[in-house]
């Protein structure tokens, strides 16, 4: 393709992202399988451009000096602030060729013009940190002076992490393949199942992924689940178990023994998790579709070690992979994620065994969905308390924890992970 053909490709996607509520993964996804035409390198330059348009559209949109954006201005902008070329070169490329964009009207060129000259520099501050007004206000609360540093860190590009099935292997194993193939693999520095590999690669055809060897899976997200502290012979269930990734981290700790029920509302999910549960040769494991008010859980009584909820949450933790999705989230959108977390919890609390625990994630950095719920619930609860995550790390993997509180929170910044919390709630 043509750099013209290119950049029209990257404009009609964009478009389709702005337009609708669907994550941009999903939007490119579709828009490639649609279009067997485009080659591989094609693919790569646009989509590297895609995202890299929405990792600065705060930015782009403040160059151009307009918050109604189009993919055709942003592409433009783009070329303008992070390719520096000159509106001349950029007309040029917008020049009504076959399949490529068709010229500037008057004003679009004076946009480009502008956007060319400004400088980043002397954006506002939350145009640098790619944040809504309303965000960065809960961001300070939370980290105070770090604020700057952790909403710098969401703007990245996350690393690829996989977890080494212990059911079938051990990390030295998976490295050594991994290395043999010229890979750059390294031990994570938390988890000790973990491997991140250096540069881009995909895994989904690999062997070892295939045979259930190893699983994608982002070093904080092993992290919490080991920290579920699930051990042989116990009973687990896992309230929002989505495609299964924390429920196959916590039947590699249970060692295939015990039991698991892995819940979702959602079938969809479910059939994912079965086909990874089945190549990772996870045998504990048993699947379960929930309905609102379930009779089924209510008759479960206090019959589980350890009740997991992944809760829904606003995915702050993760906008290094979806850059998109701090445009979409909106105050209410919080404010029905925290009652559905306030009923998780009060859901989970009569399950729980005397003395074992609710083991509370989230894949947020915001404290209405992590610190501020626990407190609530505690409050609810005062059969339950925290138990200190410092104690349990210390237990579980045999090093001083990255926090001196009795909760943690996992961030890009700090710990360079996706960000997560987790909060262990014991029944006395």
């Amino acid at each position: 393709m043509n750099p013209s053909a290119r950049l029209q490709a990257a404009i009609d996607l964009l478009d389709a992202i702005l337009d609708e509520s669907r994550p941009a993964d999903g939007v490119i996804a579709a828009y490639f399988r649609g279009r067997k035409f485009f080659g591989a390198k094609d693919r790569r330059a646009v989509s590297d451009q895609i995202w890299r348009i929405l990792r600065h559209r705060a930015r782009l949109s403040w160059a151009l000096g307009t918050e109604q954006v189009s993919g055709r201005l942003l592409v433009a902008a783009d070329l303008a602030q992070h390719d520096k070329k000159h509106i001349d070169a950029i007309s040029g490329l917008f020049s009504g060729s076959l399949h490529g964009p068709h010229p500037f009207a008057p004003n679009e060129r004076r946009m480009v013009q502008q956007a060319a000259s400004r400088d980043p520099a002397d954006a506002p501050r939350e145009i640098k940190l790619e944040m809504p007004d309303w965000l960065t206000d809960k961001f300070d609360a939370a980290f105070g002076a770090r604020a700057d540093a952790e909403l710098a860190a969401l703007q990245g590009e996350a690393p690829l992490d996989i977890r080494a099935n212990i059911l079938k292997t051990s990390r030295d194993a998976v490295l050594a393949e991994l290395t043999a193939e010229k890979l750059k693999a390294a031990p994570t520095l938390l988890s000790p199942m973990g491997v991140r590999i250096t540069g881009r690669t995909t895994l989904g055809n690999h062997d070892g992924f295939k045979d259930g060897r190893f699983e994608v899976q982002d070093e904080g997200s092993q992290l919490v689940s080991m920290l579920a502290d699930a051990q042989a012979g116990q009973s687990v269930i896992d309230l929002c178990a989505g495609a299964g990734g924390k429920t196959l981290a916590i039947a590699a700790a249970m060692k295939n023994t015990g039991r698991i029920i892995a819940c979702d509302v959602s079938v969809k999910r479910l059939e994912r998790a079965k086909l990874r549960l089945r190549r990772a040769g996870v045998h504990n494991a048993t699947l379960r579709v929930l309905e609102t008010n379930d009779k089924w859980i209510k008759r479960q009584g206090e019959s589980f070690d350890r009740v997991v909820i992944d809760a829904p949450c606003s995915g702050t933790g993760s906008w290094r992979r979806h850059p998109d999705a701090r445009w979409r989230f909106t105050p209410d959108a919080l404010t029905n994620l925290t009652t559905t977390q306030d009923a998780l919890l009060d859901q989970a609390a009569p399950l729980v065994k005397p003395g074992g625990r609710i083991v509370y994630i989230t894949c947020s950095m915001l404290p209405d969905e992590n610190q501020e719920r626990v407190t609530a619930f505690l409050a609810r609860h005062p059969n339950f308390k925290i138990a200190p995550v410092g104690d349990v790390w210390k237990n579980v993997l045999g090093t001083t924890a990255p926090t001196d509180k009795d909760t943690l929170t996992l961030t890009p910044a700090s710990h360079n992970t996706d960000g997560f919390f987790v909060a262990l709630l014991e029944r006395a």
